[in-house]
């Protein structure tokens, strides 16, 4: 009974923890999926505020994360947006695709927020192939990329040193660039 109430107890503080991350970090969670939402193609089924709800609700259901600070949680965070944003453009690719229906796209607004779509799910593939050879790299192109957070909140969020970072984000740059390049 006792060790029950000991359970019970740690994960009601984790859990306290995990509320007291999100309501510190919130507003760094909108900004994020602000940008996010800006760099893909616009739609009425998602906005900031579903990304960050979706991404705490990834968070907290895990189950298994242990959040050693702010900056590793606002870290775990990007990478749950990354992959909301990425589920999100894959679906409507899939829809729009039909079944194998033949569409004739008749508004140039409709073709070109399907291109963007398809230009982020090709990073987030070229993105798999980065981690495949250098997974290293991977949380460098989330923080930066994904999260907008500078360099130096993606070496306290990583537990990197500034150069390394740095290092690491001019080589991920430059083999995305290639690999979407081809």
């Amino acid at each position: 009974m006792d060790s029950h109430a000991t359970r019970n107890g740690a994960g009601q503080r984790n859990s306290d923890y995990e509320s007291e991350l999100f309501a510190e970090t919130y507003d760094t969670l909108r900004r994020i999926a602000s940008r996010q939402l800006n760099r893909q193609a616009s739609t009425p089924s998602l906005n900031t505020t579903l990304v960050v709800h979706e991404a705490w609700l990834k968070l907290s259901q895990s189950g298994t994360a242990e959040f050693s600070d702010h900056d590793h949680y606002l870290a775990t965070a990007a990478r749950a947006m990354r992959q909301i944003l990425i589920d999100h453009a894959r679906r409507k690719l899939a829809a729009k695709r039909g079944g194998g229906a033949v569409h004739l796209e008749l508004d140039e607004r409709r073709e070109a927020m399907g291109i963007l779509d398809a230009r982020f799910v090709a990073l987030d593939d070229a993105l798999k192939a980065l981690a495949a050879t250098a997974p290293e790299l991977e949380g460098v192109v989330e923080c930066r990329f994904f999260a907008g957070l500078t360099v130096e909140e993606t070496a306290a969020a990583l537990g990197r040193s500034l150069r390394t970072v740095e290092r690491q984000w001019a080589r991920a740059r430059a083999y995305l660039a290639d690999e979407l390049d081809s």
